[in-house]
């Protein structure tokens, strides 16, 4: 495990898992959201994705949090490992509501500059939906790259807490 990608619902723990990894194994970590945002919550384009994405992947080790998923196949054909955070919807907007509570009026330091934590309809919308609109795609693809990637999916955060005591 040298380029690990690790995708999921936001409030799924993404982030808090690519601290956790990256100390115990050693490996640099990059939040996508922190590269791909801009102040006051501006979207990068599709090409400037594409040229963060070409960047990061020349690094020899990483570990990179976050779907951006117009960009996957980038870090899909780089990574060794793909991490899944499959957990249930009430836990990610639960997640999603005690971040926002945390962290109201400051900038995580897995986010960009000028982007205060915010809680908005489109966001928890997309967190609800995650599971019908964008976990078959996932769970396809995974399938697909069984034979030639380490494919990890964890379903709740003891199970994440569990896989990383026996890592």
């Amino acid at each position: 495990m040298k380029k690990i990608m690790i995708i999921g619902s936001g409030g799924s723990g993404k982030s808090t898992l690519a601290r956790r990894l990256g100390q115990r194994l050693g490996l640099p970590v990059f939040h996508l959201d922190a590269y791909m945002w801009k102040p006051d919550w501006i979207l990068s384009t599709r090409e400037e994705q594409s040229d963060i994405q070409s960047q990061l992947m020349t690094h020899t080790e990483w570990i990179i949090d976050g779907n951006y998923s117009g960009t996957m196949d980038v870090r899909i054909k780089e990574a060794d490992t793909i991490i899944f955070l499959d957990i249930s919807r009430r836990i990610c907007l639960y997640q999603v509501v005690k971040r926002y509570l945390t962290n109201r009026n400051i900038v995580r330091p897995d986010m960009a500059e000028g982007c205060e934590e915010k809680m908005d309809k489109e966001f928890l919308s997309w967190v609800w939906n995650f599971p019908r609109n964008k976990r078959p795609a996932l769970i396809k693809r995974l399938n697909e790259l069984r034979d030639t990637k380490q494919i990890i999916i964890l379903h709740s955060p003891q199970q994440i807490e569990k896989w990383l005591c026996h890592l």
